[in-house]
């Protein structure tokens, strides 16, 4: 627990016990509750939010790959006549370039 051992844990809580007078304890425990309560909803949102993100990469996946074959599709498209155009531009001008 938070990179202590219980023998630790032990030797601090008694020291709290000894340092700390009988008649504060009932504050004590509740600012350790506010601190456990804080701490849970810390982690508790950047869980969330952790899996909000991994979620939105998943989705974004498909969608970047689609998006990549589509555009691959189309620039072939597209360089195939392009390629043909330059062919006949070469025959016509008897194998010079312009």
């Amino acid at each position: 627990m938070f990179g202590i051992s219980w023998a630790e844990f032990l030797v601090v809580l008694l020291v709290a016990v000894l340092v700390i007078p009988a008649r504060m304890w009932p504050d004590v425990a509740k600012f350790l509750a506010r601190v456990v309560k804080f701490v849970r909803g810390v982690i508790w949102k950047i869980t969330d939010v952790s899996e909000k993100i991994k979620e939105q990469i998943e989705r974004e996946s498909p969608i970047d790959d689609l998006i990549k074959t589509t555009t691959d599709d189309i620039l072939a498209e597209i360089s195939e006549p392009i390629k043909k155009i330059k062919k006949r531009t070469v025959k016509k001008s008897g194998g010079k370039k312009k």
